[in-house]
């Protein structure tokens, strides 16, 4: 009865309207499509790995025998120049050029801001294991938030960029 009445004297303008429930702080949850991460990732590699393996592999090494004979060594060399130069795109603007290209950049998944260091050093070793198994990329078509096993053990994500978010605004 008291609800009735309630409900009443707001529509008459009588009592105050309740509060509507607080959301959650809506940080950034605007995920980006699973297809910019995939074109990012393959810019990515052309732009970033691909010079890195030929330098590898016929200047470090020699030839592409050498390299085969020293296999492990190889993708050492490989990857230790890799992960300096995506660790510092990610530390430096968030982005690589490949995430640039499609507008997406990398987040804490609490705050929604900057990435810490050690965030961006673990995706980058979880997300070589993400594709080792397989598995890890797979979970984020599951996901609502599209968050492959790297970005969850990492605590970050990637999302559609705030600048590309300002251009279509205006």
């Amino acid at each position: 009865m008291a609800k009735n009445r309630r409900f009443r004297d707001i529509k008459q303008g009588k009592a105050a309207q309740p509060a509507a429930p607080k959301a959650k702080a809506a940080h950034r949850t605007n995920a980006a499509p699973i297809s910019a991460k995939i074109k990012a990732f393959i810019t990515d590699s052309f732009m970033l790995l691909m010079p890195i393996m030929y330098i590898v592999t016929y200047l470090v090494m020699g030839s592409l025998q050498e390299f085969q004979k020293n296999m492990a060594a190889g993708w050492l060399y490989i990857l230790i120049p890799n992960f300096i130069v995506v660790f510092l795109f990610f530390w430096k603007s968030q982005q690589t050029p490949g995430c640039r290209a499609y507008e997406i950049e990398l987040v804490d998944s609490r705050t929604g801001g900057k990435p810490h260091p050690l965030a961006i050093v673990l995706r980058y070793y979880f997300e070589l294991l993400s594709i080792v198994t397989i598995f890890g990329l797979l979970i984020a078509f599951f996901r609502k938030d599209r968050k492959g096993l790297h970005d969850l053990l990492s605590g970050t994500m990637l999302v559609t960029s705030s600048r590309s978010q300002q251009h279509t605004r205006q």
